[in-house]
């Protein structure tokens, strides 16, 4: 083939490739696509939805990332697959990073937030009592060991008044925390509102006799899940960061604009699930969750530090640190694009 027929090809591609948005180096990761495993910190749900849509339609893999996912037991079992490199990425709750890192030196951070509010809630029976977070004096409260709100509800009670030793706390099992508050035999628990509200209701509880107090309407400032990144990785594959990041706005995008195609998705890789349950609950997600406030103004992913230095103080009160981490041992920023870039669509 001739010189200059083999210069105009090579030229071509290059400006076809240029066109699509994508450098060289974009170019080479599609051919050679990064292999990346993201840990989810429990079984799947329709909370999990954009980072289900991602794979299924493809938008990881137009970044040239080949993602996996496998399940840990807990928030911290996926922090400690990050941290050992067996997991690249893993979704997890950042209350649990913070007090990861307020005991260990490995510099492990989140870079995208998809929950802008915890989930973390009061679920309660107005029956028993129970309207509003006062309500709770004299009562009793059944809270899981593993449930990182436990760590929250000193501040939070702190914040609104409620003397700890006035609210009866009964150690339970988050297996039977709905089982025990639908049969009464505690006036409130601890859960996330999109799982703990949603799965009463699915019991039978009437929706009329739940009383659904969310920690962030009684001063909580925490975030909730976010992805964090195995640090070694992310210094030797910062576009990958970037483009997982990338690829995740436009699956949470498309999860907004069209809830039931993501629920869809969801349900194709759970073992159990109905498709009005899910919705109901991708439903609460995005809007108690996702769609915040702030996230209409500062976009996707992104936390204000001043707001995520007091969530860290809030862990505090109830979790003893080691070395109380800053936001910027927690948070890292660089890897989001322009606000621009991340406003919802």
């Amino acid at each position: 083939m001739p010189m200059r027929v083999t210069q105009t090809i090579i030229a071509c591609c290059l400006a076809a490739w240029a066109s699509l948005g994508l450098s060289a180096s974009h170019a080479g990761e599609a051919a050679h696509p990064v292999s990346i495993n993201l840990a989810f910190d429990r079984p799947i749900n329709a909370g999990e939805a954009p980072v289900i849509v991602g794979m299924t339609d493809g938008l990881f893999a137009a970044e040239g990332l080949a993602v996996t996912t496998s399940t840990a037991a807990g928030s911290p079992e996926a922090i400690a697959r990050v941290t050992s490199g067996s997991s690249e990425f893993a979704l997890v709750d950042l209350n649990a990073l913070i007090r990861f890192r307020s005991q260990s030196s490995v510099p492990v951070k989140a870079v995208f937030v998809l929950f802008n509010k915890a989930p973390y809630a009061i679920v309660a029976r107005k029956s028993r009592g129970i309207h509003v977070l006062s309500d709770l004096e004299g009562k009793t409260f059944g809270i899981a060991d593993s449930d990182l709100s436990a760590g929250l509800w000193p501040a939070l009670a702190h914040q609104n008044g409620i003397h700890l030793d006035h609210v009866k706390q009964s150690r339970i099992s988050a297996a039977v925390r709905e089982p025990m508050l639908s049969a009464g035999q505690v006036d409130a628990v601890a859960g996330f509102s999109y799982l703990s509200a949603v799965n009463l209701r699915d019991r039978g509880v009437p929706a009329d006799d739940l009383a659904v107090l969310r920690f962030a309407d009684y001063g909580c400032d925490a975030y909730g899940f976010a992805i964090i990144v195995n640090p070694a990785f992310a210094d030797k594959h910062p576009d990958a960061v970037k483009g997982f990041v990338r690829a995740l706005i436009a699956a949470t995008n498309l999860t907004i604009r069209d809830e039931g195609h993501a629920v869809d998705q969801v349900l194709t890789r759970m073992d159990e699930g109905t498709r009005d349950l899910e919705l109901e609950r991708l439903h609460a997600v995005i809007r108690d969750n996702i769609m915040t406030d702030e996230v209409n103004r500062n976009g996707l992913g992104a936390v204000d530090p001043v707001r995520l230095e007091r969530s860290i103080d809030q862990v505090g009160e109830g979790f003893k640190f080691g070395k109380r981490p800053s936001a910027a041992d927690i948070f890292d920023d660089r890897f989001l694009p322009p606000r621009a870039d991340r406003l919802i669509n």
